[in-house]
């Protein structure tokens, strides 16, 4: 139950702050405080910022405009950024082009997005075969120019003969654009732009005739905020009669299957069949449910829906394949085991153990015609396994090149074997090729380069004793012959949700830290899912705590074992991550000297009220629920944040066009920070006006962007090369 009083206090009650100055640049003071007070389970909530929500309000645009020029202004003055920037570039310019998201159709035809060393963003691109030359489909880049706004490929999808190719594409980071149907043979697209689309998830019939996607009701935008991505709808196109474009499942078209409304059904056809699947995502909850039905009723929209697999299974994946349908589940394994049922009588309670529980975590699996296809996890390290449809098949290891993480982007149930990306710490992400005739063979679709597999890098893995005895692994890189005298500078990075871990890469921008004697820390706290569904549920609505208890741990095993000191230590994480790094901070703005929070969730208890709030409730908890109220505002760093306290320096980072978590959560805490810190360190935000969540980012809007991270970092550790001089 929940009461509201609402009061709104004279703003003209509170001095106004005086605007703070560094590197010679004015940085605007924050607003006056309007507060709002809100009572929850007989707790007053005080929010100094509600208006802020109102990012269109002409007078809080006009501050988060002065806000950013002026963050722009003295990061361009810090002395050794634009150094330090060009480093970045030029490691860039000498590594290997990535290809992201490999998919290999029936025919032997590879699609994937690539960007080369010159490359601002990934193109469209495919192949005939793996030693094919390249064949652009679409370059974002030229949009770009055309239009003024970055744009970027949020996913894309061949048909399974490889003939026709549908692409979304968005731009200025936010997320929601315009699917695209091209014919490779004519290169002219089958139909017009389809509009509404926040990742299309496309599902091609077999015979290519069609195809279900995803899309966002009509009128979304003009909706309240937290309703807005309610009832997004899968949708049926057939190339014969594109206008003929009909919704086929969603919450309210399917009510009597009595989802919420922020579920999300992806409907596709079961390959070598007549029926049709649907996977239903219940916001970010980690359990799917799953349902048969006749292909084409549900092509129809007409589908009598068979349940398969309820929200009791625990059930996160699902994969058709040999006649079988693999689950991936947690029920009476919380590091995961796999079942199958037959898909003719898919009955769980007669389900098969095919992958039985063990101390690794299944992380992933895919079903493809030869096999089943397993990865394992021990701490952050994978293993690739296979196991035959055949019944009494044995489970068998795959040789990988290296220990690092395995990613399968492609395995399909009328073609033999997978396709993966294999990346480690020290060595670059590369896509190979696996079946059981031709064994694991790297594909040659990017040019190798100078940062591959660094041999002055060294990464270590430890384990870190928590504040109640729990041990949270940490990986760290640096250099080789780093001195483990607390000189260096050093980053924590961390993250801690959703179940997700930080696998093994290396990004070659990251060798310019290093290589100038950084340390970068990776702490895998909990929350997330290095050791499994425990593991999550450990660092979780009521156990959040655990996320940033563990990130204050591994900071404080960082000095204590010499990698750095704390007025050389920083602590970055995004998204959820804002957490990690916002907790710490105010829990203990004693052991950093910098903090960045990027795109970061900072105000608990409304962070339900956003667009894309609602869907994960099951993730950090609602107001309407008491247990869970608290543990919002336990994990709020708005709420958090004392007066008078010193904290350490602060840049916040945020793309205005964020969907995923609204830019207001950063202007609410930098507004509070600003104003309650007596550290007289600098609270900035940089904010970019072309650019969301962070997908679809161009090389040169990262680029800026860490460079900007490091080098304010580097001034508040202290660096000479980047201490801001003031002007005469």
């Amino acid at each position: 139950m929940k009461r509201i009083a609402l009061g709104v206090l004279c703003a003209a009650l509170a001095a106004p702050l005086p605007a703070a100055k560094f590197g010679g640049v004015e940085v605007p003071a924050p607003l006056s405080p309007r507060p709002v007070v809100e009572t929850h389970w007989g707790t007053p909530v005080e929010d100094p910022y509600r208006y802020f929500e109102d990012t269109k309000d002409a007078g809080v645009q006009s501050w988060m405009k002065a806000q950013a020029d002026a963050t722009d202004a003295i990061l361009a003055r810090i002395p050794g950024r634009e150094a330090l920037l060009a480093r970045i570039r030029e490691i860039e310019s000498q590594a290997s082009g990535n290809a992201s998201r490999t998919v290999r159709t029936a025919g032997g035809r590879y699609f994937y997005e690539k960007r080369d060393p010159q490359d601002n963003q990934f193109r469209l691109v495919w192949r005939e075969s793996a030693n094919g030359p390249d064949r652009l489909i679409l370059d974002p880049e030229q949009l770009s120019r055309k239009t003024g706004r970055p744009h970027a490929i949020m996913d894309f999808a061949p048909s399974p003969d490889g003939r026709r190719v549908a692409y979304a594409v968005q731009a200025g980071g936010g997320e929601i654009g315009t699917l695209h149907v091209v014919d490779l043979a004519s290169g002219k697209e089958l139909m017009p732009p389809i509009d509404r689309i926040r990742y299309a998830g496309v599902a091609w019939l077999d015979d290519g005739s069609g195809f279900f996607y995803s899309r966002l009701r009509e009128g979304y935008d003009r909706l309240p905020a937290e309703q807005r991505f309610n009832d997004h709808a899968a949708h049926f196109v057939s190339l014969a009669a594109p206008a003929a474009d009909r919704r086929v499942f969603s919450a309210s078209l399917n009510a009597d299957l009595g989802l919420p409304r922020y579920a999300q059904g992806h409907v596709f056809q079961i390959p070598g069949t007549k029926l049709a699947g649907v996977a239903v995502s219940l916001g970010v909850e980690r359990y799917l449910l799953y349902y048969l039905g006749d292909l084409e009723d549900a092509k129809r929209g007409e589908a009598k829906w068979r349940q398969v697999v309820t929200k009791d299974d625990q059930v996160s994946s699902a994969w058709p394949a040999g006649g079988w349908l693999y689950l991936r589940t947690s029920k009476g394994a919380p590091r995961f085991q796999v079942l199958r049922v037959p898909l003719a009588k898919p009955d769980l309670a007669k389900a098969e153990v095919v992958v039985p529980p063990s101390r690794s975590v299944v992380a992933t699996i895919r079903a493809a015609k030869d096999a089943l296809y397993v990865v394992r996890r021990d701490g952050v390290a994978h293993s690739l396994w296979r196991r035959a449809h055949a019944p009494g098949a044995a489970l068998e290891r795959v040789a990988l090149p290296f220990e690092g993480s395995a990613w399968i982007t492609d395995g399909w149930p009328d073609r033999d074997g997978v396709v993966l990306t294999l990346s480690g710490w020290t060595s670059a992400a590369k896509p190979y090729a696996y079946d059981a005739k031709s064994g694991l063979q790297p594909l040659p679709l990017v040019a190798p380069g100078a940062f591959d597999a660094p041999d002055d890098i060294v990464a270590r893995e430890v384990r870190v004793t928590s504040h109640d005895g729990v041990e949270v692994p940490m990986s760290i890189l640096a250099r080789r012959d780093a001195k483990l005298d607390g000189s260096s500078p050093a980053i924590l990075y961390g993250y801690g949700a959703y179940g997700l871990t930080d696998n093994p890469s290396f990004t070659p921008r990251i060798h310019a830290w290093l290589s100038r004697g950084g340390v970068y820390a990776i702490a895998h706290v909990r929350g997330g899912g290095a050791f499994g569904e425990e593991w999550h549920h450990a660092g979780r609505k009521t156990t959040k705590p655990n996320t940033w208890k563990d990130a204050i741990a591994c900071a404080e095993w960082l000095v204590a074992n010499g990698y750095t000191a704390k007025s050389r230590m920083g602590i970055f994480g995004g998204s959820a991550g804002g957490i990690f790094v916002g907790r710490a901070i105010t829990e203990r703005p004693d052991l950093f000297a910098a903090a960045v929070p990027a795109v970061g969730v900072l105000d608990g208890p409304r962070a339900e009220t956003s667009a894309n709030g609602v869907a994960n409730i099951p993730e950090f908890g609602t107001v309407k629920d008491e247990a869970e109220f608290r543990a919002l505002m336990a994990m709020s760093t708005l709420h958090a944040v004392k007066d008078g306290t010193a904290y350490p320096g602060l840049l916040l980072v945020h793309g205005v066009n964020d969907i995923r978590v609204d830019v207001w959560q950063t202007l609410k805490a930098g507004a509070r920070f600003a104003e309650a810190t007596s550290s007289g360190k600098p609270v900035l935000m940089r904010l970019e006006y072309d650019s969301g969540h962070g997908q679809g980012s161009t090389r040169d809007q990262q680029q800026r962007r860490i460079a900007d991270i490091w080098s304010f970092m580097l001034w508040q550790f202290g660096d000479p090369a980047f201490q801001p001089k003031e002007p005469m």
